[in-house]
């Protein structure tokens, strides 16, 4: 009986959420700009009253911006071609009352409202993502995008109450399209 209520006890920690917010995706595509493809996404960000509170009273949230390519094969498993990732670093000065948000980590800029802030991280336009050169003019390959919050970057405290919590899971489904240069 004890050994079940560990098992119990542990499944109950340590088990991933079943539920999370969705980030809603509202658009997609890839665009040939120059020798390289660039990727344009808009989504629709909207953090809840918990997300809210934690970045007024100092914690950082980190967002991730996630893009794949992948050829599609008959004969063997798909190729992967490119995996790119974006960083979002969003906090908040209360001296200035300003939102930071940082991208990558060597870009930031400071903005006046949540809603702004959530409206930059939302809004992709021409991030490079794959050279022209390394696609074959005519294949067809399959494009995929998802942006969402990275617990694993939360404090400590916050990570565990993320692995529970509704309220810490929000992210986006993966938007899938084809592709062909």
């Amino acid at each position: 009986m004890l050994l079940l209520r560990l098992a119990l006890a542990f499944l109950t920690v340590w088990a991933p959420p079943a539920w999370t917010d969705t980030i809603p995706a509202r658009s997609a595509e890839l665009r040939l700009e120059e020798d390289h493809y660039v990727l344009d996404a808009d989504f629709e960000l909207v953090l809840n009253a918990t997300l809210e509170e934690a970045i007024v009273r100092g914690v950082p949230l980190y967002f991730v911006l996630e893009f794949e390519l992948v050829q599609p094969r008959w004969y063997w498993i798909d190729e992967t071609l490119v995996t790119n990732t974006l960083s979002y670093r969003l906090s908040y000065n209360a001296l200035t009352r300003h939102y930071r948000l940082s991208t990558g980590g060597a870009f930031y800029q400071n903005l006046p409202t949540l809603e702004e802030a959530q409206r930059v991280i939302s809004r992709v336009k021409g991030r490079n993502v794959v050279d022209k050169s390394a696609l074959f003019k005519g294949a067809r390959y399959q494009a995929a995008v998802r942006l969402r919050l990275d617990t694993t970057q939360l404090p400590k405290p916050f990570q565990i109450s993320a692995l529970t919590s509704r309220d810490w899971s929000l992210q986006s489904d993966w938007v899938r399209w084809s592709f062909t240069p």
